[in-house]
């Protein structure tokens, strides 16, 4: 599938802002199974600084400064994407789930590479919680794939898709005891219920291509950044890419933009500004538009 990806993210102020620093990781990836191309990334007013730079995890990012005051702040970013359902080794998914444990695999080279997706992160703590829920799919000696499959399906029948019943500060623990969230919940949580039986696992950062209902016309604008993970397949070049928020095996709808340990590693856009500015508000539009 070919697309055109669009996000634009806009901040007012009610009062000017004299300085804006900004990280943004809103362009995506070029990967094996997805090429970009003209990718472009435009601030509103014109930066006095603006840099691309590839981060720790190769993840493309954009740094700017706006030093010129202003009470409206936009950043677009524009690229086009031609995307492939990604394939696996089937030696690969069908290994005991416990060999996705990277820690103390000396006769995996590779292992070393994976470990930080097997850590606690700032947005993922290890919560007894979460592994205990994360034990009803991950039985011992089960295949990787249908371990992790299982516990996608079973985040998406037992939590509900519900904005507003979180935050950006919600816990793992939070999102347990509400049983509801986003796709950013559902990622967190799958995370740390594979995280806590020793598991890797990344968070990804990107677009989903979404259709219309019947009869209806596309909403230019209407879609949204989306979010999910990926599991470690030792022996492999791979990662299992699951969405638990649709329970569906990523496919060649989505775009991934950037992938780390958690949300604040790879947030579509973070900085500071300094202002006398008591409000602000903010607006985001994302299109996802197939191409011919």
């Amino acid at each position: 599938m070919k697309y055109r990806v669009w996000h634009r993210t806009t901040y007012t102020y009610d009062e000017p802002v004299t300085d804006s620093l900004g990280v943004g990781h809103m362009t995506p990836r070029s990967l094996p199974w997805q090429h970009v191309s003209g990718d472009e990334v435009t601030v509103e007013p014109m930066p006095a600084d603006l840099s691309h730079e590839t981060d720790y995890y190769g993840n493309r990012m954009t740094y700017f400064q706006v030093t010129q005051p202003h009470t409206e702040l936009r950043v677009t970013a524009t690229a086009d994407v031609e995307s492939l359902a990604p394939t696996y080794d089937p030696a690969a998914l069908a290994q005991p789930w416990e060999n996705a444990a990277p820690v103390g695999r000396r006769d995996v080279p590779t292992a070393w590479q994976a470990v930080d997706f097997a850590l606690q992160s700032s947005k993922v703590a290890h919560s007894d919680g979460a592994r205990a829920y994360g034990a009803g799919s991950l039985v011992p000696g089960r295949p990787l794939a249908d371990a992790v499959t299982d516990l996608m399906h079973r985040i998406y029948t037992d939590f509900d898709y519900e904005t507003g019943a979180t935050s950006v500060t919600s816990t793992v623990d939070d999102v347990l005891s509400k049983r509801a969230g986003v796709c950013q919940d559902f990622a967190h949580l799958t995370l740390a219920c594979l995280r806590t039986h020793g598991v890797a696992a990344r968070y990804v950062s990107g677009y989903l291509a979404t259709t219309p209902p019947p009869g209806r016309e596309r909403i230019v604008g209407a879609d949204a950044s989306h979010a999910w993970v990926a599991v470690w397949l030792p022996g492999s070049a791979g990662w299992l890419a699951v969405d638990p928020t649709n329970d569906q095996w990523v496919n060649d709808r989505y775009v991934t933009a950037a992938w780390g340990r958690d949300y604040a590693d790879v947030s579509p856009l973070k900085g500071v500004i300094f202002s006398d500015a008591t409000k602000s508000t903010l607006s985001v539009e994302v299109d996802v538009a197939p191409l011919p």
